[in-house]
């Protein structure tokens, strides 16, 4: 199904008036204050099989910050929305393990989409999902080196949904499921874009998992929307 395609199916499910030309929403997200230092892994060193892989420090990355402020990993989506999800024919997602870290730290799916879970070390990890959302289900597996990727689904939207790694104590991902395709991930300049939207009144709502919710209502019309967040830390 085409992109705009879609937009005009969503349009007519939400009871909305089928545009022309969806919309879109740009914004960025930047923090205001100065954010704790993110922590040293300073097991990864001790672990005999680890420190072969990695030789430099390691932080988890619990705040991305650029030099202006600019707001990595913030989940941006339109609030109060569910059962629109368009994961199942969505192409997957990828998780991997890597120098002994989850890559990325944080990601976003739809509920329904595949989550594929890669090794892309040459020792054993342990990936071990976490949801707190009644509907997702919790799993424990081993994936030793080499072995096919694990393929995870989730039912239930859930923010920032936890995989860990047993193994490797210090290992941890982050997942935002949402249940539908309205959404977005800041990058590393704070920017996000969620396109197809159709036209209608919306909150919109912006999540870091350190630094909190903010939420904005907003207008989408058939053009291009400017939303900004500031985070302020105190």
């Amino acid at each position: 199904m085409k992109t705009q395609n879609l937009g005009l199916v969503v349009a007519t499910a939400l009871g909305l008036a089928i545009p022309a030309v969806a919309g879109e929403i740009r914004g960025k997200v930047t923090l205001k204050g100065t954010p704790p230092p993110n922590p040293v892994v300073k097991d990864l060193s001790a672990d005999p099989n680890c420190s072969k892989l990695v030789k430099e420090t390691v932080h988890i990355p619990m705040f991305r910050v650029g030099p202006g402020g600019e707001l990595a990993d913030v989940f941006v989506t339109l609030d109060g929305i569910t059962g629109k999800s368009t994961g199942a024919s969505a192409p997957p997602a990828v998780l991997d393990q890597k120098g002994c870290q989850y890559i990325p730290y944080v990601l976003a799916i739809q509920t329904k989409q595949t989550l594929l879970v890669k090794n892309s070390d040459p020792l054993l990890h342990n990936v071990h999902a976490t949801p707190t959302v009644p509907g997702n289900k919790e799993r424990n597996e081993a994936q030793l080196a080499g072995s096919p990727d694990l393929k995870f689904t989730f039912d239930a939207p859930e923010k920032f949904l936890r995989f860990k790694c047993d193994v490797h104590p210090w290992m941890f991902a982050y997942v935002c499921v949402s249940d539908h395709p309205w959404f977005a991930l800041t990058g590393a300049d704070g920017t996000f874009v969620i396109k197809d939207v159709p036209p209608g009144k919306y909150t919109l709502e912006a999540s870091h998992r350190k630094a909190g919710t903010l939420k904005k209502d907003i207008e989408v019309t058939d053009g291009v929307v400017e939303v900004d967040f500031v985070f302020e830390l105190k």
